[in-house]
């Protein structure tokens, strides 16, 4: 959502009132579909929108930095919705484990049985949009909310820990693990499908889940090219002779890359007196800014 409030705050430093409305409607559009990615309500979501856009008006005029305002509508946002968010069936309670996350032997197998899987053959489809949606839902929130803001809205870590105040080693850590368990709910409604019998070859006695368990956690670190040369090198050395490990990093891949293509929600179509509340605050907070002749 970069663009939409880099382009907010171009309109908006226009001053005339139709470039205002367009801005006020990017904003609009930009924390609904946070919210609907945070909250998976959309009665939640409205209600989010709504609050922090009235409370963003006496501030809009001030802002001449994209960033800045970036970071302060998605930290209000993000407060909001964790205060109002309705409890999810869905959301374990619990931190999430890596140990936890990590494939067992069984899928190790399976994965190695069809070397064909790569992103492509495991992207989502519209019509299996929702699964990825409830896989995001299950997160706990501090890691749906770090999943949301780096891969969905493609924020930097720096953003995001200025958003959430959380340091920047422990967002990684906690974008690793969320990404891994998005993957793994996937991949219980994929992996069914799978019918084939596991080939001999491929089976526990052959597989090295000892030596594969230490390159798990430098995965989203590899595939944000986040790792220094020399670790990079011998986790490729390891993926390129480990088929279990190398067809698990195609997934993982595919995983990040439906959130990141993860469609938009659109503000609901009945926004327009809410936006003209918004302009008639804000041309009055304008007005008031402006200095006495």
């Amino acid at each position: 959502m970069r663009a939409e409030i880099q382009r907010a705050v171009e309109l908006l430093q226009s001053g005339d009132d139709a470039s205002v409305e367009q801005a006020l409607a990017l904003l609009q559009n930009t924390v609904f579909s946070f919210s609907m990615r945070v909250c998976g309500q959309r009665e939640d979501a409205e209600d989010t929108m709504q609050e922090v856009l009235l409370k963003s008006i006496p501030h809009l005029p001030k802002f001449d930095s994209p960033r800045a305002l970036l970071v302060w509508l998605y930290k209000v946002a993000k407060n909001r919705c964790l205060m109002s968010r309705r409890k999810s069936k869905f959301a374990p309670p619990q931190e999430l484990s890596l140990d936890d996350l990590m494939p067992d032997r069984k899928e190790l197998e399976a994965l190695t049985a069809d070397g064909r899987i790569n992103p492509e053959a495991f992207a989502i489809r519209g019509e299996q949009a929702s699964r990825l949606r409830e896989a995001v839902q299950k997160l706990p929130a501090q890691y749906r909310i770090i999943l949301v803001l780096r891969d969905m809205e493609g924020l930097t870590d720096d953003e995001v820990s200025e958003i959430t105040g959380v340091r920047a080693g422990t967002i990684r850590v906690r974008l690793h693990r969320a990404r891994l368990f998005v993957r793994k709910e996937l991949m219980r409604t994929w992996m069914p499908q799978q019918k084939k019998k596991v080939p001999e070859q491929t089976r526990v006695g052959k597989l090295r889940p000892a030596s594969c368990k230490a390159m798990f956690a430098e995965l989203s670190d590899y595939l944000d090219e986040q790792l220094d040369d020399s670790l990079c090198e011998e986790l490729e050395r390891h993926i390129n002779g480990c088929a279990p490990c190398k067809t698990f990093l195609a997934t993982l891949e595919a995983t990040i890359v439906q959130c990141r293509n993860m469609g938009a929600d659109r503000a609901p179509s009945g926004t327009s007196r809410l936006r003209a509340e918004l302009m008639e605050k804000y041309q009055r907070v304008n007005a008031a800014l402006r200095p006495h002749s």
